[in-house]
């Protein structure tokens, strides 16, 4: 099974809500995520993460802290998800590969569909 190595960013705000994005594209589509994406060669998670949330949203994080890394089989590959509680340190989250985005409060979270490795991170973190 092919195996992916990713970074998430649970970005969160000063009202305590985290920010989720609607994935536009592949079999995923319309499903909800904490955005981010692959880990580069040479890469730390860290420096992966600043890079694709500059990439996909125009935003420079500050890196927080290390949250968990969820192990999940979807049905093509095996992902491999380092999650970081980040904040945002400059810039105004410019959609530039999502549909979609929202600011979720706690109690909001399952408002929207998750894909599963983030509903994990969901469950786990904030139920």
């Amino acid at each position: 099974m092919k195996q992916i190595e990713v970074v998430a960013a649970i970005i969160h705000d000063e009202q305590g809500r985290v920010f989720a994005t609607q994935r536009g594209y592949g079999e995923w589509k319309d499903y909800w995520e904490f955005p981010g994406g692959k880990m580069e060669h040479g890469e730390t998670p860290e420096m992966a993460l600043k890079r694709e949330i500059w990439e996909e949203l125009e935003t420079r994080i500050v890196v927080e802290r290390f949250v968990q890394t969820v192990e999940w089989d979807y049905p093509a590959f095996h992902l491999t998800m380092h999650c970081y509680w980040c904040s945002i340190d400059s810039g105004e989250l410019t959609l530039k590969e999502h549909e979609a985005a929202r600011w979720l409060a706690l109690e909001e979270l399952n408002d929207v569909n998750w894909l599963p490795a983030d509903r994990a991170v969901i469950e786990r973190n904030f139920s």
